[in-house]
């Protein structure tokens, strides 16, 4: 009954637009994709990228991205094990990464929105071009690729495109189909044979009469994106049948593995992501005959955006993908789905994979990292450092108004100080195990990122908190050391 879709491919989506791994790491968790049941990936590089010439100022300037043969290794890795590999280049929306450079201001929709192209400069179809060149030149045995185009924020608020949207009979719709007709054509002027595809999102309000005659039915693939553990299964199966009735029938679907929950979500939740793909292997067994399943995505997003924090590290991930990809392999999570997670990641208690424990065993690459993150989450999130101002003491003796009366017990303050360095020295530990092994896996400047982001931003109060006590006590003349 759900053939369709534990039959068809499926493609670990690589965000590497943050925290992108050291090449030796990105190789092993290649083999790791393969050993768990993936056929290929689809591969974000955004400015990991080497690109050359006019472009070489998109190259990441916090570490160095990848050199032409990494990415040649990448490749050889992949192939080695089976695996197809699709590059994902974005040419309308999510090109904060192009935009925030101030010698593509220009070609902004409007100033202020860095995400989204100006659909009527020809500078910005350019560009496109030869970014989608560039990356493809170096992915020849490629034979897919995928152009983005989703949520494409602030189209139609620019200037010219309000201008050009006076005109009756013109809609956002055309405006934005019009943009990626263009980007196919071009793409399919140099590489005919090469089959493209784009997110859907911006195609599910349009009927399918609009998308009939705008003249994309042929020259794109929709990749349907839904990461709701509860995903609306007749609503989705009705879309595709949408697609297929404006002439679209071979369609993708896009399930989540990480970095969907919150922005900020440091740990994932299997069951969570277990729960998306179960929806999904629901949604394809309920398709007509007529809509042909290239594939599946699991996507694994590590900022929701170029500008937005980091969101959970492959490590802590591979529990969730390995039991999504068996669950697709599967059918369902069976228990043989289950023990083949536990034979390939060494890990115990699957059931809870994402709270890996002592009582754990874990061996995949990756495995200390993820059990030391889970460690520190753990106390970064309890009560009672994240509501440390408003324990007892401080809410009783040491308010605002305290401070501003400079009436506060001494003895009580050296209290809340104690116990506040108390927190900040045990976190401090473990963010120190947690850099070490980091490194092992990620630059210098992820893991500076990743804890300035993660850690201390949940510390700072303290530390303020800390610093107003000496700073009152000071003006009271009282020497802390004093007080036992």
């Amino acid at each position: 009954m759900d053939q369709p879709l534990r039959s068809c491919k499926k493609f670990v989506h690589l965000d590497l637009k943050g925290a992108p791994p050291r090449i030796g790491y990105l190789i092993e968790l290649i083999q790791l994709f393969a050993d768990l049941g993936a056929n290929g990936l689809l591969i974000e590089y955004e400015d990991m990228f080497p690109y050359e010439g006019e472009l070489k100022v998109l190259q990441s300037t916090t570490q160095p991205p990848y050199s032409r043969e990494e990415i040649v290794s990448i490749q050889d890795a992949a192939s080695s094990r089976g695996l197809e590999i699709i590059p994902l280049v974005q040419t309308f929306g999510h090109l904060e990464f192009v935009l925030k450079h101030e010698a593509f201001r220009d070609l902004r929709e409007v100033d202020y929105c860095l995400g989204t192209l100006n659909p009527h400069r020809d500078g910005g179809l350019r560009l496109m071009q030869e970014m989608l060149q560039q990356v493809m030149k170096l992915h020849p045995k490629s034979t897919s690729l995928h152009i983005g185009a989703d949520e494409v924020y602030m189209l139609g608020h620019g200037d010219e495109s309000k201008q050009w949207l006076g005109v009756p009979g013109r809609s956002v719709h055309q405006l934005f189909l019009s943009h990626v007709i263009k980007v196919a054509k071009g793409i399919q002027e140099s590489a005919p044979n090469l089959k493209l595809i784009m997110w859907d999102d911006m195609l599910r309000s349009m009927t399918p009469e609009t998308i009939k005659e705008s003249g994309l039915v042929g020259l794109v693939q929709p990749m349907l994106w839904d990461y709701s553990p509860t995903l609306d299964v007749d609503n989705t199966v009705m879309l595709m049948e949408q697609y297929k009735s404006a002439g679209m029938s071979q369609q993708w679907a896009a399930s989540s593995f990480k970095g969907s929950t919150t922005v900020h979500t440091c740990v994932p939740s299997t069951q969570r992501h277990v729960d998306n793909h179960l929806q999904w292997l629901k949604v394809a067994s309920s398709l007509s005959a007529g809509i042909v399943l290239q594939g599946i995505a699991l996507t694994g997003w590590q900022r929701y955006d170029h500008l937005s924090v980091l969101c959970e590290l492959m490590p802590l991930g591979l529990p969730s993908l390995a039991s999504c990809l068996q669950t697709l392999v599967h059918g369902s999570f069976t228990e043989e789905a289950q023990n083949k997670v536990v034979e390939k990641l060494g890990t115990v208690d699957v059931g809870d994979t994402e709270r890996l424990s002592s009582r754990t065993s874990s061996s995949f690459a990756g495995a200390k990292l993820a059990e030391l993150i889970v460690k520190l989450t753990s106390l970064l999130e309890s009560a009672e450092l994240r509501h440390f101002q408003n324990n007892m003491f401080v809410r009783g003796w040491f308010t605002p108004y305290h401070m501003q009366k400079k009436t506060v017990s001494p003895l009580i303050a050296q209290q809340i100080k104690t116990q506040a360095r108390m927190f900040l020295d045990a976190v401090e530990n473990q963010v120190q195990e947690v850099r070490g092994e980091m490194r092992l896996l990620y630059s210098d400047s992820t893991v500076q990122e990743w804890v300035d982001q993660h850690v201390t931003s949940v510390l700072e109060p303290l530390h303020n908190l800390l610093k107003d006590i000496e700073s009152v006590l000071n003006e009271m003349g009282v020497c802390t050391e004093s007080i036992s």
